[in-house]
């Protein structure tokens, strides 16, 4: 009861009620809009008489959204408010996703899908700002831990229903199911629109698009990248995937290399590299970045782990998934409270080391003990990530003054999305440099010799890149930074933040 008795304080004044639910109810939004859409992509590409990697493009389009526009929502949110442009994500939002379940084709479904993810990303990229202008430094950790769990609770409730709509119903109840939750998401941020809009003041500064386009650009490659958007096997050493791969990873290059030189020369750049210069600002976002990419490593090789390794149908994942959403749902709480009240700077390193364990557990073990153990096996990757994720972030909105926060709630979620990106990219690389190009002709016994090379091969390479950024955890230290002068803890800001 104490330990809830100390989150009390989040709820002390009526603008951080409102933040919190909000945020919560957007995150909810956000999360169910992702990740238990890829259940649905067989039943859609039957419906619409396509391949399934046509279908595919139905959750590529709003991840490459989401991914390549994160960071110019934070920055629409500098120029016209944060609260205003999470609105707008909002309603965008559940628009879209309630058209997408009436859609007659699946380029009308892939379109609105993107518009979709759009709307993800002006909600995402302004949510750590708003949150960081409504909560002083001691809080900031609990207080993502709220908005962290209701993500959870979107994965779990997606999974679930979206199953049960795919089993016995019809897969645009998914999309239908949207309304609700828009509406309601819609609803929760009106109070924080109305309460920030007499204050909103625009900010003079001018827009950088020139930038802003060219960093979509090289974004939007880089997720590209990664996705087997070619023909032939889902590899990156055949030939047909060298032809793809190696000309998009080249594009990416001469993108972020053009974005770089553009942005010295400009007076007013997108991305002001200066605010790097905060040692634990940038070491915390390198972490987020590998934290984030162990999660996709996870994701891209459990369903290998199950389909073909234990011979087993995609829905038996959802068991390996379970210890993720337990630990989810309460262990924030009690990361972000420890967080707030002692400041411990070994929290990190240990959430860390802890998804390092669960990774190599799995890679070097999986195949060799019963599937209904594996859990077992991730409980430790499970318990580090519930650990890292809300304590992380409020280390890098608390790394940064105030006036930048729109600059760190970008930053945070397009180092998620790269991390993503670069964890799906490495883990299936690694694993397929192990597996022979044969590997569809031998039996089941003989290919799991190579499954558990590729999955050791894979862990390690996953391992290593945690250490390193589990070593720049401990990187830098924390500086008081004080709130500007007539911004009061819980007040609405005078940007509309």
């Amino acid at each position: 009861m104490r330990l809830l008795d100390n989150y009390g304080e989040l709820f002390d004044t009526p603008y951080k009620r409102r933040v919190l639910v909000a945020l919560s109810m957007a995150y909810l939004l956000v999360q169910v809009s992702s990740f238990p859409v890829a259940l649905s992509l067989p039943t859609i590409a039957d419906h619409f008489d396509t391949s399934l990697a046509s279908a595919s493009w139905v959750v590529v389009a709003e991840l490459l959204a989401l991914g390549s526009t994160v960071f110019l929502a934070a920055r629409l949110g500098d120029r016209y408010g944060h609260t205003r442009i999470f609105f707008a994500g909002a309603v965008i939002g559940t628009v879209s996703g309630g058209l997408a379940g009436f859609s007659d084709s699946l380029g009308q479904l892939v379109v609105l899908r993107s518009i979709q993810g759009l709307g993800a990303a002006l909600i995402t990229g302004n949510s750590n700002a708003i949150l960081a202008a409504a909560f002083p430094q001691d809080q900031r950790a609990r207080a993502f831990a709220v908005p962290t769990i209701a993500a959870r609770f979107g994965t779990f409730l997606g999974l679930i229903a979206f199953a049960l709509f795919l089993q016995f119903l019809s897969w645009r109840l998914m999309f239908y199911s949207y309304i609700p939750l828009g509406l309601l998401a819609v609803w929760a941020g009106l109070p924080l629109l109305r309460e920030t809009m007499g204050r909103l003041q625009r900010s003079q500064v001018p827009m950088d698009w020139l930038g802003g386009t060219l960093f979509i650009g090289a974004v939007a490659t880089l997720i590209l990248s990664g996705m087997h958007l070619h023909e032939g096997e889902e590899s990156f050493t055949s030939s047909d995937a060298l032809s793809y791969h190696v000309p998009m990873h080249l594009l990416f290059v001469a993108l972020l290399a053009l974005f770089f030189v553009v942005q010295i020369r400009m007076k007013q750049p997108f991305m002001d590299f200066g605010l790097f210069r905060f040692k634990l600002f940038s070491a915390a976002l390198f972490s987020n970045m590998t934290f984030h990419l162990s999660m996709l490593a996870v994701m891209t090789l459990m369903p290998i782990v199950v389909e073909r390794g234990f011979g087993l149908d995609p829905i038996f994942v959802l068991w390996v998934l379970v210890p993720q959403e337990i630990f989810g749902m309460f262990v924030p709480i009690v990361a972000g409270w420890y967080y707030d009240k002692y400041r411990p700077k070994f929290l990190r390193p240990v959430a860390m080391a802890l998804i390092a364990l669960g990774i190599i557990l799995m890679g070097t073990l999986a195949l060799r003990v019963s599937f209904w153990l594996i859990p077992v096996l991730m409980a430790p990757a499970a318990l580090g990530v519930a650990m890292f994720q809300n304590v992380n972030n409020a280390v890098i909105m608390n790394s940064i003054p105030l006036i930048n926060r729109g600059f760190a709630s970008g930053m945070i979620e397009t180092t998620r999305q790269v991390g993503h990106t670069l964890g799906a990219t490495i883990a299936a690389s690694a694993l397929g440099l192990v597996l022979p190009a044969t590997i569809e002709l031998l039996t089941p016994g003989e290919s799991q010799t190579y499954y558990v090379r590729g999955l050791q091969t894979a862990a390690l390479v996953v391992t290593g890149i945690i250490v390193a950024g589990t070593l720049l955890t401990f990187y830098g230290r924390p500086t008081p930074l004080l709130r500007p002068a007539g911004h009061p803890v819980g007040a609405a800001s005078d940007d509309g933040a």
